[in-house]
């Protein structure tokens, strides 16, 4: 995740040419927005009883006000999220399942795979998590991105736990709220709601998409074995990316020069104490886990390789692997547009400085590489590892009850998520806490 740039960076179309009419006329010529906010809401609600269809309706019925480049009237906006589920939707025109039944009806319907997203927060709400709120920025609004996800996948998202918030006050009327902690995941499930991959935390937008393609095609695969054959077939697929995902790294540091491996943090998680919000900050590598003598002889190279990643501590080499995927976490103009409303307020402004803007947006790409190298070497390759041996990967509940606790460091069993030690005095009463 991006957690040097977390509380530095503020978090920051489709129109389907067949409209399927049910239960809203579709005028001819499509209507300019001119109703109240009220009725806008009524519609997002009957339309999204119709799923995917009833989007493309609302957007058809409202395309006046949703051309590209364009901020739409709020209360458009606020319908248009309602309907989809998910904040600043004009910019993605997606549609999401908030319910994992309901997604799975959907999936088996059209035989695609579905995308689940776990995060802390609300995708509908502003304030979710920082990784959360930068999928909408980065990755959704892409064009490409955007269009493989309507074409091919069932979105789902769920909430985790509640996103903390925290509020300074300046003390002369400025307000600054942000959030912190947390981290998302997507998952891709087979129709039946198997999980068959898992990207953990942010990609850039261009390594993303390559996932999507790769875990796509392994959903087809999958559903081609007999049942009697689907577990075997996911181990080996796994086993497969796990020595690719490795040779790679291999390649990466020779290429780079580097002879130190380095590692994301050095710092170790006291026995018997939760992790810290800090050390969650930094996605703390656990212990590796004791591999079968199977995997142990055919994966040596892979453990060795995993076992020197949790050993070295070397920020300069993490830096210098992710100029290697700087290509791959470039912003399009959807994206770009987006930040520019979320930072300055408008999608285009003349008085403001192309250029000086232009820092903002080689920030953000910087971190998002960063992000993709760490969470594909260090996140992705414990969870391929995982798929390997079978390790609660079958249930998509208790696959994401182990990322929270193993892989992101924030168990759901510690109702503080790491920010409060008992071992520290605060000087404020109770340690400044309400219940």
């Amino acid at each position: 995740m991006v957690a040097t740039l977390r509380h530095t960076i503020a978090a920051v179309g489709f129109l389907s040419a067949s409209v399927i009419s049910s239960g809203w006329a579709i005028a001819a010529q499509a209507e300019s927005t001119s109703l109240n906010q009220t009725a806008l809401m009524q519609q997002a609600t009957d339309l999204r009883s119709q799923g995917a269809t009833g989007l493309k309706t609302f957007l058809q019925r409202h395309a006046t006000d949703l051309r590209p480049g364009q901020i739409p009237p709020t209360a458009l906006r606020e319908a248009l999220d309602h309907l989809c589920q998910q904040k600043d939707c004009y910019t993605s025109q997606l549609y999401w399942y908030t319910d994992l039944a309901a997604a799975k009806a959907a999936a088996q319907a059209t035989g695609k795979p579905i995308l689940s997203l776990r995060l802390l927060g609300r995708l509908d709400q502003d304030l979710s998590c920082a990784n959360s709120r930068f999928f909408r920025v980065a990755l959704y609004p892409n064009t490409q991105i955007s269009q493989r996800l309507r074409d091919r996948f069932i979105l789902h998202w769920e909430s985790v736990r509640p996103v903390p918030k925290v509020t300074v006050d300046f003390g002369d009327g400025r307000v600054m709220e942000r959030t912190i902690t947390g981290n998302s995941i997507h998952y891709i499930l087979a129709p039946d709601g198997r999980p068959i991959e898992a990207l953990p935390g942010l990609y850039g937008p261009q390594a993303f998409l390559q996932q999507l393609e790769q875990a796509e095609q392994a959903v087809k695969q999958y559903q081609q074995q007999s049942p009697t054959e689907r577990n075997e077939w996911l181990q080996r697929y796994h086993r497969d990316r796990l020595v690719q995902l490795q040779t790679r790294w291999s390649a990466d540091l020779a290429q780079l020069g580097i002879t130190t491996k380095p590692q994301l943090t050095d710092q170790a998680v006291p026995a018997g104490q939760p992790p810290s919000a800090a050390l969650a900050g930094q996605i703390a590598m656990t212990k590796a886990m004791v591999e079968s003598p199977l995997i142990t002889n055919l994966l040596r190279d892979v453990s060795q390789n995993q076992q020197a990643l949790t050993d070295i501590t070397d920020k300069t080499a993490w830096e210098k692997l992710a100029t290697l995927n700087a290509n791959q976490a470039r912003l399009d103009a959807a994206s770009i547009a987006l930040l520019r409303t979320k930072k300055i307020g408008t999608a285009t402004q003349p008085s403001v400085d192309s250029q000086s803007f232009t820092p903002v947006i080689q920030k953000f790409e910087a971190a998002m590489a960063l992000d993709t190298v760490r969470n594909e070497y260090l996140l992705h390759s414990q969870l391929h590892q995982w798929f390997i041996r079978g390790t609660s990967t079958r249930n998509v509940d208790r696959l994401n009850d182990q990322v929270y606790s193993s892989l992101f460091l924030t168990p759901k069993d510690d109702p503080w998520l790491g920010l409060i030690s008992q071992d520290e005095f605060s000087g404020i009463e109770h340690d400044g806490i309400r219940q």
